[in-house]
């Protein structure tokens, strides 16, 4: 039997079968999630999941899909770099394939001997952001569900450092300055790193008192950090909370009450200063929040087949991207008429991670789907 007990987003890692036995903090979930639940051990060949008859998939509205890789093992979780050139693609074996973005083309395999041992999904990717005077281009920082937390070198194929935590990592994000970075997995806390030394300086957690909602108090699947505040960012989790942190503080500052986060379904809008959230459930499954008081703009109206979101984030300045299961499709929504403007649909199972290259006002875009990349872009009208 094949399951992982993961999410990431970021990248996330996918659990579609139970195991007999649940961990207390599965048991007393509201709403646990099928990805979510299951212990982790190795992986023995594809998901069990049941799949529907092989179809193609198909470009609705004003969605183009570009072209379409197939990898060699089942996607976790996928991520751009800086200038949109190169897609890094963490897989359920522990490896990370990078392609170029405008071919498709495989370009390097990530993994060295631990991760061929662990044989435990990546269940996170991010490059680490350029910053005047770097020397190095390309780094990529991963994060797996056996602990690990590996830096990697992506031209020489060569991990930099690798720090073990005692946990299943989930999610890891870099401040803008890539001063710190910071990860969160399967227990409550938050761990802040200093990036030169790659050492923790800082545990952000929750207060001892369970009567104290100050952090979470389950898994945590997203981080982001405020696009402009080196010092703030956001995490969200199977608690059905967002929790505002500030890397000086050891608990969070204020939250959100209401989305159920299991995966990398979480993103700060640099433009209007605004929150959205993807949940994993049928209703009030995509919200737009205010940063500054955690106060609910706008629920976007569901798909006509409920989606659950596994992913979400802003594309560009006018438009939100998000992914999930039940449909297996890609969405797009107009963010002034939250009309669905494009869909990619026909998928052969869940979406469990996308990325958008950022780049001009209408970033072209990637979702992971079973082995599959689909590269894709909106029409111009």
């Amino acid at each position: 039997m094949y399951a992982l007990s993961l999410a990431g987003v970021s990248g996330a890692g996918v659990a579609r079968h139970m195991k007999p036995t649940l961990s207390p903090d599965v048991l007393s979930s509201k709403s646990s999630t099928p990805r979510s639940m299951m212990s982790v051990v190795p992986p023995t060949g594809d998901f069990e999941e049941p799949q529907a008859p092989p179809r193609n998939p198909v470009a609705e509205g004003n969605l183009r899909l570009l072209h379409t890789v197939e990898c060699t093992q089942d996607v976790m979780c996928c991520c751009y770099n800086d200038d949109g050139t190169l897609l890094a693609v963490g897989c359920v074996d522990g490896s990370i394939k990078v392609y170029s973005s405008d071919t498709g083309a495989a370009l390097y395999n990530l993994i060295d001997q631990e991760t061929q041992d662990a044989h435990l999904p990546c269940t996170s990717l991010v490059f680490r952001p350029y910053v005047e005077g770097d020397k190095s281009l390309n780094l990529l920082l991963a994060t797996y569900a056996s602990g690990m937390v590996k830096l990697w070198h992506i031209a020489t194929g060569d991990c930099l450092h690798t720090t073990h935590e005692t946990r299943q990592t989930l999610t890891v994000a870099y401040n803008k300055d890539t001063s710190i970075y910071i990860t969160a997995g399967s227990d409550e806390k938050i761990n802040v790193y200093d990036d030169k030394t790659r050492k923790r300086i800082f545990t952000c957690q929750p207060s001892p008192s369970m009567n104290v909602m100050d952090g979470h108090r389950f898994r945590v699947f997203s981080l982001k950090f405020h696009p402009s505040k080196l010092e703030e960012f956001v995490s969200g989790g199977w608690d059905d909370t967002v929790q505002f942190w500030d890397v000086r503080s050891e608990h969070s500052i204020r939250k959100i009450c209401g989305p159920h986060v299991c995966g990398d379904a979480l993103d700060i809008d640099s433009y209007h200063n605004h929150i959205v959230t993807g949940s994993w459930r049928k209703d009030y499954n995509l919200q737009i929040w205010e940063y500054a008081k955690g106060n609910l703009i706008r629920t976007v109206p569901q798909d006509f087949n409920n989606s659950l979101l596994y992913c979400a984030q802003w594309l560009g300045k006018d438009h939100i991207l998000v992914g999930g299961c039940d449909a297996n499709m890609v969405r797009v929504i107009d963010r002034g008429t939250l009309q669905t403007t494009g869909r990619l649909v026909d998928l052969p199972r869940g979406v469990y991670c996308l990325d958008n290259n950022r780049r001009g006002a209408i970033p072209k875009f990637v979702a992971g789907s079973a082995k599959n990349l689909y590269f894709m872009e909106m029409k111009q009208t």
